[in-house]
């Protein structure tokens, strides 16, 4: 082996010449090196006498880079181009993992590196070129001045004294590109003597690959195990591992993405967006890639509804996995979406109770089911995310009955799995009446009129139940913020914008909530409380029931919405909170009522703040202040502190309604 690191030898690679095409035989004019930097630079002639040498091209480069005039620094003397550079780049900054080495002999002769250089040709001529085209036309531009103007004006100069520099700018300094270049170029070089391949100084070199001594007693280098000296000349890959830049973990860059295949391209896009139509796809996709192959791709990850393509729900839920919310297997969860797919097929929305009732998963996972392909509207219960593509059916109808046979087998494995048959599910082809907003005084006005309708009914359902009995709470199924219609049967729809609940038709026991029990309650607690939720007011509710004697309680089985009509009928209203996506409110949480009308002059105060929280689900107390003002005029500070500690609870410097602030 070679005694010493600086006798270690470096290989130099040639990546752009074939390894038939060796510079063996070429003429090196001149070899330099910067040895603390690795860096090479060789100087090769050009035969200039080959047939494939370009006589004309060679003298215009020549002419170019040196002009007309004969200069000692001149770069081709012959004043043709007849030798061409090669500047050398590190192809490994660790070469601790390779080695030279010799077979001879049935023996292993093996040499550490020193380096291991890439030699490229090197146009640093060209830049020469450049510079002195930029030189002539400075000079012909100065040339049109007059010899009047060759005299500069007498100009007043500043002088600035630095700063001292500080550590950290010392730091940065130190560190910058321009730093380092500037110190690359203070190393000089050192000037070589070329020897060619069969000459003798080479042959002599060539010997120091070879081991000198063959006893092992004497060679004291090794000394390790050859289990160890593997391990040296190749350490664990994890030691070279290069440092990615941080990203989010489920963020693909489109240049990442376009050094995948074009199936694996397909698939986490779709992955990620769930559902696309094909044009946007095909915008995606790196730009000249064939329509059919993407074509051919997409039917294997995805399928086709309403035109737009869904990715598959095996590919979204791989096997052997589950359910992140509930801990249900992917197995079942591809038959719950591809049911709700499958409904998508036949109709532009779908009800989400329905989907429940007939696929049994937990709300959820049916609930994002829903979120990757469709959007909540009003009395519509759940749209389809995108337009129907109805080109892309013209344009493909192959592909479309394709689409429409295997539809038409995933209905049928449906269909035994989960127990209904199609005609269940026809497609709602009539138009969807548009929802009925009515006013909040006539809301008001059909409860006063079917509480009078029940008021002998409810006097003697009264006079019956003196006798005891507590009160029943009646919880009706609410959907979870999903915006789906309620039952609007009746001549008054339900959902008006002012809050007050629909005159929706009685189910035997509607009048019984507006006893004039149940009235004093709810008009001794709000003019307490002011706001309340209806969950906290139930609770309230089932508080006061609980501290009356034993048998005096007068209050009948109860529903949600008839403690709403009581609620509305003692002068409250219901505030519209806009509560966040993201919340964790329950429903009963998210009604929210409030006193509306005391007869006392400071109501004006409190509409206001209902007001503003009917648009926003907090408020800042400068905004709360300046609204005051803009309605009421200058109002007291005093007047503010009583209103929000009346309504409002404080939470990082904002102001929530009472109940509405989630811990």
């Amino acid at each position: 082996m070679a005694s010493g690191d600086d006798d270690d030898p470096i290989i130099e690679e040639y990546p752009l010449r074939p390894s038939t095409m060796t510079y063996d035989d070429v003429n090196h004019l001149s070899a330099k090196i910067k040895p603390k930097q690795q860096r090479v630079e060789l100087e090769m002639a050009i035969d200039a006498m080959s047939p494939n040498y370009c006589r004309s091209k060679g003298e215009q480069i020549a002419l170019n880079v040196d002009g007309t005039a004969y200069d000692e620094t001149n770069t081709f003397s012959s004043k043709m181009m007849d030798k061409q550079s090669f500047t050398s780049i590190q192809a490994t900054t660790n070469t601790c993992r390779y080695a030279a080495a010799v077979f001879r002999k049935g023996e292993l002769h093996i040499t550490p590196l020193t380096g291991i250089l890439q030699m490229r040709p090197s146009f640093s001529y060209l830049d020469k070129a450049d510079t002195k085209t930029r030189e002539r036309e400075a000079a012909n531009e100065g040339g049109d001045s007059s010899q009047d103007e060759a005299e500069e004006d007498v100009k007043a100069i500043t002088v600035r004294f630095s700063r001292p520099e500080s550590e950290q700018a010392r730091q940065r300094r130190l560190q910058s590109y321009e730093f380092l270049q500037k110190k690359q170029a203070e190393e000089p070089w050192v000037h070589l003597h070329y020897h060619g391949v069969k000459d003798g100084r080479s042959e002599h070199e060539r010997q120091y690959l070879l081991c000198q001594s063959m006893d092992a007693a004497e060679n004291s280098e090794l000394v390790k195990t050859p289990k160890e000296y593997l391990t040296m000349l190749m350490p664990p890959l994890a030691e070279e591992k290069l440092v990615k830049p941080v990203g989010p973990s489920n963020v693909l860059s489109m240049a990442q993405l376009r050094t995948l295949p074009l199936g694996e391209q397909v698939k986490t896009l779709l992955k990620n967006v769930k559902v696309m139509p094909f044009a946007n796809l095909m915008g995606l996709l790196a730009s000249g890639t064939d329509s059919t192959a993407a074509l051919r791709c997409i039917q294997q990850v995805a399928l086709l509804v309403q035109g737009n393509w869904v990715v598959k729900s095996d590919v979204l839920y791989p096997k052997n996995t589950c359910s992140p919310h509930s801990g249900v297997p992917a197995e079942v969860l591809c038959r719950g979406r591809d049911f709700v797919m499958w409904r998508f097929t036949r109709e532009r929305s779908v009800m989400r109770k329905e989907v429940t009732a007939i696929i049994k998963l937990p709300p959820e996972d049916v609930k994002e089911f829903l979120e990757h392909v469709a959007v909540p509207r009003v009395n519509r219960g759940w749209e389809f995310l995108l337009p129907t593509d109805a080109e892309f059916i013209k344009k493909h109808p192959d592909i479309g009955h394709r689409q429409q046979m295997l539809w038409l087998g995933i209905q049928s494995k449906l269909e035994k799995v989960f127990n209904f048959s199609k005609e269940d599910f026809g497609p709602k082809d009539s138009p969807q009446p548009e929802p009925v907003h009515v006013s909040g005084e006539q809301r008001l006005k059909a409860a006063h009129e079917r509480a009078e309708g029940n008021k002998s009914s409810l006097q003697r359902q009264l006079d019956g139940r003196r006798a005891g009995g507590a009160v029943d709470v009646k919880r009706e199924h609410v959907s979870d913020r999903e915006d789906e219609p309620m039952d609007a049967s009746s001549s008054v729809p339900n959902g008006s914008s002012n809050g007050h609940p629909g005159a929706a038709a009685d189910h035997g026991n509607g009048g019984s909530a507006s006893s004039q029990e149940l009235q004093d309650f709810v008009m001794k607690t709000f003019r307490k409380h002011f706001v309340l939720t209806l969950s906290e007011f139930k609770r309230l509710l089932s508080l006061h029931v609980a501290s009356m004697p034993v048998g005096r309680s007068v209050f009948p089985p109860i529903s949600d919405h008839m403690l709403q009509d009581a609620i509305l009928l003692c002068h409250c209203k219901q505030i519209m909170v806009p509560f966040p996506a993201q919340t964790t409110a329950a429903p009963d949480e998210q009604k929210v009522f409030a006193l509306w009308d005391t007869g006392a002059e400071f109501d004006k105060h409190r509409r206001v703040l209902y007001d503003m929280f009917n648009k926003n689900y907090r408020i800042r107390r400068n905004a709360l202040q300046v609204k005051l003002s803009q309605e009421l005029g200058d109002v007291p500070k005093t007047d503010v502190n009583r209103l929000l500690q009346e309504c409002c609870i404080s939470h990082a410097g904002m102001w929530y309604l009472n109940g509405t602030l989630q811990s």
